[in-house]
């Protein structure tokens, strides 16, 4: 079958995700493909979308649709991000090159993971490349490490680059326990392939990626004062903490449970949103990654509060299935999805979707 043939077989996020597992190494489709322990939360993400359903308006009069998003001085053509993901490269061999070509393509916010295999400025000149005239949007995902001075090197790299915020993962104490990457053994990269993001400047090793159970609110305080980028929180999932984060200057949230890769039989990220949304009262964006595979799950999160979604998992597949091509396929289809649900609707823009919208079942 021919590229051409497959391509026009390629009709849901679904189909892409299929057509990976047959092209990348099964440990590595396991270490993409899996979450922690009995994986109940990563199931659960994309089953709470389903058991949600949609409750259309009517002869609203409007024949024209605009889906674009701001975002902290991020424009975006859709609320659909790309959200952070580690290690490109095991997947296709541009890795985050192809994948930030497509994003920019596409005219939408890629967040770059500090567990990328390219560096993030190199990262940033293929975008730039692939969006002549416009300055596509990057921002940057951080695991803060205890060594702050190092953690600060890689905020300054981040603005040099031109990133326009910093996401920074908060759910890691620890690694989560990933016990697919267990049975297969898999905890190395393989050898020529490495986190770039974690080279030191001084010494150029690359360091090992340190998750911290000492981190606390006073590290968000002092990445605040170091820093004039907006700073997001991602991986928040209770109320309080939402209420604390504003508290603390926090710039927006995202709503994720790391597509159930860390703590096993957390809530579903839709399920955790609309208590989310209550306790920031309007005062910050609030983005919902996990489980989002159709242009219906991004309606409903819109819906019921949150100003954008990201997706993970799906972006991988598109990269492995056909590299830049597929990345770009994957975001086209969830773009004309959403397009389609938002007609269907009675919306013209995602300033219409309201909580009203959704059932449950």
């Amino acid at each position: 079958m021919t590229i051409q043939q497959e391509r026009s077989r390629l009709l849901t996020v679904a189909d892409y995700q299929a057509l990976a597992q047959q092209r990348i190494e099964p440990v590595y489709y396991d270490f993409f493909a899996g979450a922690a322990q009995d994986e109940i939360t990563a199931r659960a993400n994309e089953s709470a979308l389903r058991e949600l359903c949609l409750l259309p308006r009517i002869l609203r009069g409007s024949d024209t649709r605009q889906s674009s998003v701001s975002l902290f001085g991020s424009t975006a053509s859709m609320p659909i991000l790309l959200s952070p993901t580690a290690f490109h490269k095991l997947a296709h061999p541009d890795g985050e090159l192809a994948t930030a070509r497509a994003a920019a393509a596409a005219d939408t916010i890629m967040i770059v993971s500090l567990a990328s295999t390219v560096a993030v400025e190199d990262i940033a000149a293929a975008a730039r490349a692939a969006a002549p005239g416009r300055d596509p949007a990057l921002w940057l995902q951080l695991y803060l490490q205890p060594d702050l001075e190092f953690s600060e090197a890689i905020v300054r790299r981040g603005e040099a680059a031109g990133v326009r915020a910093l996401v920074i993962t908060v759910d890691s104490p620890v690694f989560g326990h990933r016990e697919r990457d267990d049975a297969n053994d898999f905890h190395d990269l393989p050898a020529g392939l490495c986190c770039e993001n974690m080279r030191d400047g001084k010494t150029g090793q690359v360091r090992q990626i340190a998750m911290s159970s000492e981190l606390s609110w006073k590290h968000i305080d002092w990445l605040r004062g170091i820093t004039s980028l907006p700073v997001l929180l991602k991986g928040v999932l209770h109320p309080h903490d939402a209420r604390i984060a504003l508290d603390h200057g926090v710039d927006g949230l995202l709503v994720s449970n790391h597509g159930g890769r860390q703590l096993d039989t957390v809530p579903a990220t839709i399920t955790a949103l609309p208590e989310i949304i209550d306790a920031v009262g309007g005062r910050m964006p609030v983005i919902l990654d996990g489980g989002i595979r159709r242009g219906t799950d991004v309606i409903k999160a819109l819906a019921l509060g949150a100003s954008a979604v990201g997706v993970g998992r799906p972006v991988i597949w598109g990269l492995a299935a056909d590299g830049e091509a597929g990345v770009r396929g994957v975001l086209e289809l969830l773009r004309a999805e959403f397009d389609h649900a938002l007609a269907l609707c009675g919306a013209a823009s995602p300033a219409d979707l309201t909580p009203d919208l959704v059932r449950h079942y």
